[in-house]
């Protein structure tokens, strides 16, 4: 397994990552096949494990992560993420320095470590400051518990202001950023990676094979559904027909290129040069052990170009339901004025 620097923190990283999102009721319930899944994964080359508090619910992924490090800690990098909500309690959720210090420690007690070295925020959080959510970060860093902090899923501006807040205020720098990123959805090559790359941010991308679209088994024709889970998150990605004529595209190529259609989309992502590590989320032992048997392959130009001609460099083919979206977007009422709004500026006096 290749490994590349993460950022410019001095840390080694492999080019494929294990995600841990499938470990638990929601994917894979049996979390002694999950302790094998991340065993095998350690004896594959990759040394990076990527979890969250909220996989898996009530933290079981972390703590089946937890299970698996026993005698093998020091082997890892270990990255989690905080921000989702771990519960019905508003405060229990989000980027608040309030949350982020009892976030850590439940993070901590749950993988059996006494730091982490990679903490992400997992998702944007517009009506936080960042200088809130950095300060927190910072004491963490000072105090042991974290080597190094990230983000995931911010747009590109977000990114300038995160780094801008901490130069202004001396406050830790993120070091990475966790992205969505397929052949299918190419839209953070216009701005996100470039931003990446000019702050030397370190970029893990999930999602590779597109939420298993570009895992060869969803094919037209094939008789084969999505699940019923990434159908509930994901019914728009899962069931568009140009993502599937794209498939159909791309699966020609690769069985033109002697490759597996998995094995040619993440050749692809870890393509990029902004790219560090692709973040892989096996539900199985054997699907992990398909997916490392093409940790070494390269593309060449030929391949390449034939990618982009079906897919434009930059684009995406449609959008992703599970994506970040701005509240700008999201919300009305950001967007347009109120009735009363509008109706108040005619009767007021030129």
């Amino acid at each position: 397994m290749r490994t590349r620097p993460l950022g410019r923190t001095g840390i080694q990283v492999s080019a494929y990552t294990l995600g841990t999102m499938m470990f638990g009721p929601y994917g894979n319930p049996d979390p002694d096949e999950c302790v094998r899944i991340v065993h095998r994964a350690l004896d594959g080359g990759i040394n990076v494990i990527d979890t969250a508090d909220v996989y898996g619910g009530d933290g079981e992924a972390e703590k089946i992560v937890g299970k698996a490090l026993r005698g093998r800690r020091d082997d890892v990098v270990l990255a989690t993420k905080f921000n989702g909500p771990m519960g019905s309690d508003p405060n229990h959720r989000g980027s608040s320095r309030r949350w982020i210090v009892s976030a850590v420690e439940g993070s901590l007690r749950r993988l059996g470590v006494d730091h982490i070295d990679l903490y992400q925020a997992h998702h944007p959080e517009p009506g936080t400051d960042i200088e809130e959510t950095l300060g927190a970060l910072t004491d963490l860093l000072s105090a042991g518990k974290i080597r190094a902090i990230g983000h995931s899923n911010l747009p590109a501006s977000d990114i300038v202001e995160a780094q801008w807040v901490a130069e202004q205020r001396g406050l830790a720098r993120f070091r990475s950023e966790q992205p969505h990123y397929s052949i299918l959805n190419r839209g953070i090559e216009r701005e996100i990676l470039p931003v990446c790359e000019r702050y030397g941010l370190g970029v893990l991308v999930w999602s590779p094979l597109a939420m298993g679209l570009l895992a060869g088994r969803l094919r037209k024709g094939s008789g084969e559904t999505a699940s019923a889970g990434r159908l509930h998150w994901a019914r728009q990605h899962m069931t568009d027909e140009r993502k599937l004529d794209a498939v159909e595209a791309l699966a020609r190529i690769a069985e033109q290129a002697g490759l597996s259609l998995p094995h040619l989309a993440l050749a692809f992502v870890t393509a990029h040069p902004a790219v560090t590590s692709a973040i892989i989320g096996p539900r199985t032992p054997e699907q992990l052990d398909a997916l490392l048997a093409g940790a070494d392959t390269i593309l060449d130009d030929d391949l390449l170009d034939g990618i982009d001609e079906i897919v434009r460099p930059g684009t995406d083919v449609g959008p992703v339901d599970v994506a970040y979206v701005p509240p700008t977007l999201a919300r009305p009422e950001l967007r347009r004025r109120t009735t009363e709004t509008r109706a108040a500026r005619r009767q007021s006096p030129q």
